[in-house]
């Protein structure tokens, strides 16, 4: 008798809707065990172990017609068969076996054309004692199959961090007003899923993140994250800190701080294409080691739907911060920040009659400041990619 032993989700190609396919994990989805030789009852920790190189991402956008599957599989017992089967997330539409002989490790690389619409890859892997692993990979193919999904399929995250309450530094006035002012404009304008952290401690800020950082984001879907708060740049370190709600003063190892540099790391790490960070707080600029100049203005004319395909098909890591090395305003009790406030106003009026704004317009609103705002990118963006905020109403 056969058993099978599910882990997350079951796979099955042929019965797979592209709504489960967004689900999966690009871990190991099935194990299946033949349990007619009592030995195969510890396998469970011998499985075959697939890891992508290409696509590496679970779900990916391609304007391409073809992609290069390439993917390393590694086994602690010899591999009897590799198959790769495409489908387009309700029916299969090919399945291949790769002549791999009885080996251990092998290196899987196939050229494989891609069709309009949805592209779902699997790798199936059985190791001669009957345990098999499969993993799946789903790019979506075509311009108009993108803007189509941009349309329909599309979801924006905004998370905002603001702490005007300090255990060891002096309070502030407006963070906590200017972060519920900017969510509601986001939630209502844009249709954006906000959450709101008040005072969060430095382990709260790091826990938040790490939550988002585990969840799953399809292709076009945005995250914008926001600091507002105290900010401080250590001139022996080199480097900037946000400051938390239980930051020390005195802390010369800054061990209370979120520093710049993890901050980076971590919000690049998030498994969302399309990242917008903005920062309200003292030193804001000096997140980018480098810190960037603006990005030119769009040329040529373009339809709305291929402008958000442009812009959305591309890994996205913007920031934008309240000033470079300096101090910057919390601005009069009772009202926004100078930053957010222009923010604010940006976001309000909503990028015009094609309803959709980008960060280069954003920077119209903001670099008259004093002391100017920064934008810049950070970690692996690419320089054509953008940002967009599409009004809803």
């Amino acid at each position: 008798m056969t058993k099978s032993i599910i882990i997350g989700a079951a796979l099955s190609l042929g019965i797979l809707t592209l709504s489960e396919a967004q689900n999966f994990s690009g871990r190991t989805n099935e194990i299946v065990i033949d349990y007619k030789n009592p030995s195969n009852q510890a396998l469970v920790t011998n499985l075959p172990v697939i890891t992508w190189q290409n696509p590496q991402q679970e779900f990916t956008n391609s304007t391409s017609e073809s992609v290069e599957l390439q993917a390393f599989i590694t086994s602690d017992i010899e591999i009897r068969s590799i198959r790769i089967l495409l489908g387009d997330g309700n029916a299969s539409r090919g399945e291949k076996t790769v002549e791999s002989g009885a080996v251990k490790e092998y290196k899987l690389k196939q050229h494989l054309k891609l069709l309009d619409g949805q592209n779902v890859i699997e790798i199936v892997v059985e190791n001669v004692k009957g345990g098999v692993v499969s993993s799946t990979r789903s790019i979506l193919m075509g311009k108009t199959a993108i803007a189509d999904a941009i349309a329909i399929d599309r979801k924006d995250y905004a998370l905002l961090f603001a702490t005007d309450q300090y255990d060891h530094w002096t309070d502030l006035v407006n963070p906590i007003d200017d972060a519920n002012s900017i969510a509601q404009v986001l939630k209502s304008k844009y249709g954006f899923q906000t959450e709101v952290i008040e005072n969060p401690s430095l382990d709260e800020v790091f826990i938040k993140l790490s939550e988002y950082a585990q969840r799953k984001f399809k292709p076009q879907d945005q995250l914008m994250i926001f600091f507002a708060g105290h900010g401080y740049f250590d001139e022996s370190f080199g480097e900037g800190f946000v400051v938390a709600k239980n930051s020390l003063e005195n802390d010369k190892a800054k061990t209370t701080y979120i520093s710049h540099n993890r901050l980076r790391g971590i919000i690049s790490n998030i498994p969302s294409e399309h990242i917008f960070l903005a920062m309200d707080v003292c030193f804001g600029g000096t997140f980018d080691p480098v810190i960037a100049g603006a990005r030119g203005m769009e040329s040529g004319e373009t339809t709305d739907a291929e402008f958000l395909v442009r812009k959305l098909n591309e890994r996205t890591r913007k920031y934008l911060t309240s000033g470079g090395k300096e101090y910057v305003s919390d601005g009069i009790p009772g009202k926004h920040s100078p930053f957010t406030l222009k923010l604010l106003q940006a976001l309000t009026d909503g990028g015009g009659s094609d309803r959709i704004l980008t960060l280069t317009e954003i920077k119209t609103y903001v670099e008259k400041l004093k002391p100017e705002p920064r934008i810049g990118s950070f970690g692996d963006d690419k320089p054509t990619s953008d940002f967009v905020f599409v009004r809803k109403n």
